[in-house]
């Protein structure tokens, strides 16, 4: 397998010319299944495998388990960020320098597990409770501009897949299956 398919396993994310109902409510109900299968994949690895990066040169299980939780979570920010304000401009952050923060590469994979299990219950309550207007809103990001809450709901579905899809080709790969 080439490392350009174990960065992107399932792809890279392409926005869809037309975003319709039927489609932001499947990506809603992928955002909220993904707590669940990310624990089945991750919850029976010991500690050395959650420490075996996913690629060569990629990030460990450990960290990437955290950055779906850190990512998440600013995801959730700017979504209220845009629901409640005009167009606000969002704060982006440097994800490689939070993957080598102390808690990403050291904290149990539960703390993040659970805080996903939780998030992901209450930002799916809130994307549920939305209109088509809403997700018409927007919020600007400082290096790729403005993102619509639709599309924003697609790239988050698609975020969840891509890093499951991670941790799942590794163990598939290195026979940790059974």
């Amino acid at each position: 397998m080439s490392t350009e398919d174990e960065r992107y396993p399932i792809g890279q994310f392409e926005p869809p010319t037309s975003i319709d109902s039927p489609r932001i409510l499947a990506w809603i109900d992928d955002i909220a299944a993904l707590p669940a299968a990310f624990r089945a994949a991750v919850t029976p690895l010991s500690d050395s495998q959650l420490d075996t990066p996913y690629r060569a040169g990629g990030w460990t299980v450990r960290q990437v388990t955290h950055h779906v939780a850190d990512s998440h979570i600013n995801s959730f920010v700017r979504f209220k960020w845009a629901l409640s304000e005009e167009r606000p401009t969002i704060k982006a952050y440097d994800e490689q320098a939070w993957a080598e923060l102390p808690d990403t590469l050291s904290a149990p994979v539960g703390l993040s597990l659970d805080l996903l299990e939780r998030l992901h219950a209450r930002w799916v309550v809130l994307l549920r409770g939305l209109d088509e207007l809403a997700f018409q809103r927007e919020f600007v990001h400082p290096v790729s501009g403005p993102v619509d809450l639709a599309t924003n709901v697609g790239i988050y579905a698609w975020h969840g897949r891509h890093h499951l899809a991670h941790v799942t080709r590794l163990v598939e790969r290195e026979g940790w299956g059974g």
